[in-house]
């Protein structure tokens, strides 16, 4: 959770939606694990919200999350099988009764499991409902079965209707069968685990529990991504005013020495360097891409593949051309405010933070239509009046370098450009929507 400790979006969503349902009037009790550098042990940090750490200094005292250079953890599972038993009982400790237990992907997908084993005769939990939020197919929590005996429970449980997964532990797939209700984070991506190419293995098990599924779209913080008051960019600017924006684009320029020109199409990446982030159509398809007058950054950190990927095109381009491996966030508002263009070419994106921060920023997004994508992004050619970007379809390169050529005309368009940023910088991606829809399912949950 934002501020505390991140390494994705959950840590954005983790930050910003309690503060959102409390404005509304919901009571929010957090726990997450007392990662290292964390200080204090709990605390009210808004209204209606306060956070409690679980502390084990053995299990969470580390230099990162889930692992290290070598792989994840190989004790994760003893890791968040005690977290998910230890934030029940805070609860508990706290007096703070539950209508609803929301807990996020496989680290705690066994919080739903243990309220209908372990706590299934507590009366504190008696009305307690559970809600499960996928914010990634793709990570599952799968372990060896000899590691069973950890979670503490009948062994009847590792079967087909339990945790049982090809012969392993699938913490993700009891979480979603164990679940009173379930959700993604946007109404596509909801519809995509459901099927093969989206499902890794569990598409099957989605479907079996589809009725129970809910997709809500994530929001963004407009406290922290805000061109009218970002402190961490050259000049401020709104869709009324755009002056700023092209302060803020020769000012990257600048920085990153390239040629200072309005003219030239920029292009950025802000991004995961993993396959899911469709890394590989854009490598195919670069050298010609960069070849034309254009310019294009990347900030990123993730797979060593990518690092060498990345570094080689760079090398290939220096003129035009600036890669920055590692995460800094004052580069990133740098990017997203500089930047004509965000790329998100990912091959399957759940909801995505970037294409609505770049909106936020006229910043117009050139996406592939999946998941949150689809949901939120309009192609200006499909739709002249409400496009806010471009988008293409397909695992194919050459769909993605043709869209990438067309945002090319679009932009020489300088009056059907700007309508596409101020489309975009006009759209309401706060989270205030978000929050009263998780409301009202928090509400349904609770009566049922």
């Amino acid at each position: 959770m934002e501020p505390f400790a991140k390494t994705g979006g959950l840590a954005d969503v983790a930050g910003a939606l309690p503060l959102a349902l409390g404005r509304l009037g919901v009571e929010i009790m957090i726990v997450m694990p007392r990662y290292r550098g964390i200080p204090s042990q709990q605390k009210k940090i808004a209204e209606n919200v306060s956070i409690h750490f679980i502390k084990h200094e053995v299990f969470f005292n580390r230099a990162s999350l889930y692992g290290n250079k070598n792989g994840d953890y190989p004790d994760n599972l003893e890791r968040f099988a005690f977290f998910s038993h230890a934030a029940l009982l805070a609860a508990k400790k706290a007096k703070f009764k539950p209508d609803v237990v929301h807990v996020n992907d496989w680290q705690t997908a066994l919080g739903p499991v243990f309220l209908k084993t372990k706590f299934l005769n507590d009366p504190f939990f008696q009305k307690t409902k559970s809600f499960l939020t996928i914010h990634n197919m793709a990570y599952q929590g799968i372990f060896p079965r000899r590691l069973y005996e950890v979670l503490e429970l009948d062994p009847a449980l590792f079967s087909m209707g339990g945790f049982e997964f090809y012969g392993r532990i699938n913490l993700l797939k009891a979480g979603i069968l164990f679940a009173d209700a379930l959700g993604t984070v946007s109404p596509a991506y909801a519809q995509e685990i459901q099927t093969k190419e989206f499902g890794f293995g569990l598409e099957k098990v989605v479907q079996r529990r589809a009725s129970h599924f809910t997709g809500i779209l994530n929001g963004i913080d407009t406290k922290v991504w805000n061109p009218k008051k970002d402190s961490w960019i050259e000049a401020r600017y709104s869709d009324a005013n755009l002056e700023g924006k092209a302060l803020n684009k020769a000012a990257l320029q600048r920085s990153l020495g390239l040629e200072i020109d309005p003219g030239i199409p920029f292009f950025g990446m802000v991004t995961r360097l993993a396959e899911q982030k469709g890394l590989e159509d854009f490598a195919e398809i670069a050298d010609d891409f960069l070849s034309q007058k254009v310019q294009f950054v990347l900030l990123g950190d993730g797979d060593g593949v990518y690092h060498t990927t990345f570094r080689n095109i760079g090398a290939r381009h220096p003129k035009n051309t600036s890669i920055h491996l590692g995460f800094n966030a004052k580069e990133a508002h740098q990017i997203y405010a500089g930047c004509d263009f965000l790329l998100m070419p990912s091959l399957f994106e759940p909801c995505g933070l970037g294409q609505l921060i770049s909106l936020k920023y006229g910043t117009v997004p050139i996406v592939r239509q999946t998941g949150g994508l689809a949901d939120t992004i309009i192609d200006c050619d499909a739709d002249a009046e409400n496009g806010n970007g471009l988008s293409f379809s397909g695992r194919f390169s050459k769909a993605f370098f043709q869209t990438l050529n067309r945002s090319i005309k679009v932009y020489k368009d300088k009056q059907r450009f700007r309508k596409l940023q101020k489309t975009g910088m006009r759209a309401d991606f706060s989270w205030k929507h978000s929050a009263q829809a998780y409301k009202q399912l928090y509400q349904r949950l609770a009566r049922s």
